[in-house]
């Protein structure tokens, strides 16, 4: 087999293969066995069509088997021999492809660049942790209220912070109107269309209104952005917000704490434990950008889109969680890519960087480790542990789990050798 590799832009590759006829002959026979097997046609039992009248009547599906069986076989072979390790499927070009002559094609793919790794030990960044402040811990004493509050109907005129429900009709001009039933939502809180919102201020309960509306430009249903309209309210019941008192009975309320001072301080601690985690993402954050700013090497396209799509699936995830059937949201999936592209390709590099430093300091996570996480994971999902196993490896997902604590051990490795300054 013959291959050249020429390299055409950043990380593309372009490989010129060539398979020798006496190898494209024979996958020639083995598909005409295969479809002569299983051939049809009048005066023959199936399977005994003579091979003259199968080249005859069934050529298509005989080059059919023959490209589906051997352009793979030879692909995976020359990519073998150039020591490439494609993250893409290829694009196949000038396909050369005749019973009792060589196979030949082009094949372009990409592949990961090839970082030259400087030195990683010493890297000087400024960071100083911020403490948590006795502000931020009443700030989220008072979160937690909220989250106790009641709501009891009054006999006034609503305003911001109530709590109203309502009847209301949509009329998008040109499309149907929509309505709806004991609708709530509080005043203020941005949760419905702006105008809505005014009108709902000052209504009491039994009263009615009609206002005009326009629906905003990055409406979910594309086909209503921008678009004109009028509402119909009717407001049925108003409820004003009612917070606990803070005090002991309120901490004894939460949970297991006899005092407030008992509630604050496990607050604190708290909340201390996710700025520590916060401090450190954000350490690591410092420590890969410096050294990134060191490293140039191109992306591959392929790996910044299949970034993107793992990020538009989570959100699809997100949206069956909430009930919502995401195939009924009008995607812009051509915005979507635009607005996600910087942050994906970031994400690339950040990876790509990180796996060549662990390959130059010979990182790897411990096989100890491996099965400590794989053991979580199944007493989490109540199954034996070796049956999650198979299931992990059969998926990928055990390699995933590895590559995935390879990069945390690569990060703790830098932030242990960084230069920390205040």
């Amino acid at each position: 087999m013959k291959v050249a590799v020429e390299q055409i832009e950043g990380c593309k590759r372009r490989l010129a293969v060539e398979a020798p006829a006496d190898v494209v002959q024979q996958e020639w026979e083995r598909a005409y066995g295969r479809v002569q097997k299983a051939a049809r046609l009048p005066g023959f039992r199936k399977g005994h069509v003579p091979r003259s009248l199968v080249k005859i009547h069934f050529a298509d599906d005989v080059r059919r088997e023959v490209v589906n069986h051997l352009i793979p076989d030879v692909y995976r072979q020359a990519v073998s021999e150039a020591r490439l390790d494609p993250v893409n499927e290829p694009d196949i070009e000038n396909l050369r492809l005749e019973e009792g002559a060589p196979l030949s094609f082009v094949a372009v793919v990409e592949v990961k660049p090839t970082i030259e790794v400087g030195e990683v030990k010493g890297v000087e960044v400024r960071h100083a942790p911020a403490p948590v402040t006795e502000a931020e811990v009443e700030t989220a004493l008072g979160e937690l209220r909220e989250q106790y509050a009641e709501f009891r109907s009054v006999d006034r005129a609503a305003k911001e912070g109530d709590l109203v429900v309502v009847d209301y009709t949509l009329r998008p001009e040109a499309h149907e109107p929509t309505t709806a039933t004991g609708y709530h939502f509080i005043i203020g809180a941005g949760t419905v269309i702006p105008e809505i919102d005014q009108a709902a201020a000052g209504m009491r309960a039994g009263e009615e209104r009609e206002v005009a509306i326009r629906f905003a430009d990055d409406h979910r249903m594309e086909a209503l952005r921008g678009k004109p309209g009028t509402a119909s309210l009717k407001v049925s019941e108003v409820k004003e917000k009612i917070l606990p008192a803070l005090d002991d009975d309120f901490a004894k309320s939460t949970g297991e704490y006899d005092t407030l001072d008992a509630l604050r301080a496990v607050v604190r601690t708290r909340l201390e434990a996710r700025r520590a985690a916060e401090e450190a993402r954000g350490l690591e954050d410092k420590i890969l950008d410096a050294l990134l700013a060191r490293h140039e090497f191109g992306v591959p396209d392929a790996l910044v889109v299949r970034q993107v799509g793992h990020q538009v699936e989570h959100a699809r995830e997100r949206l069956r969680r909430q009930g919502v059937d995401p195939d009924r949201v009008p995607w812009d999936y051509g915005k979507i890519l635009s607005e996600l592209k910087p942050a994906a390709e970031r994400a690339v590099r950040r990876a790509l960087l990180l796996e060549a430093i662990a390959d130059r300091e010979s990182i790897q996570p411990p096989d100890g480790d491996v099965d400590t996480e794989v053991e979580k994971i199944a007493q989490a999902a109540q199954r034996p542990v070796d049956q999650v196993r198979r299931m992990m490896e059969q998926s990928g997902d055990l390699e995933g789990l590895r590559h995935g604590l390879r990069e945390r051990l690569t990060l703790d490795f830098l932030t242990k050798h960084a230069t920390v300054r205040a």
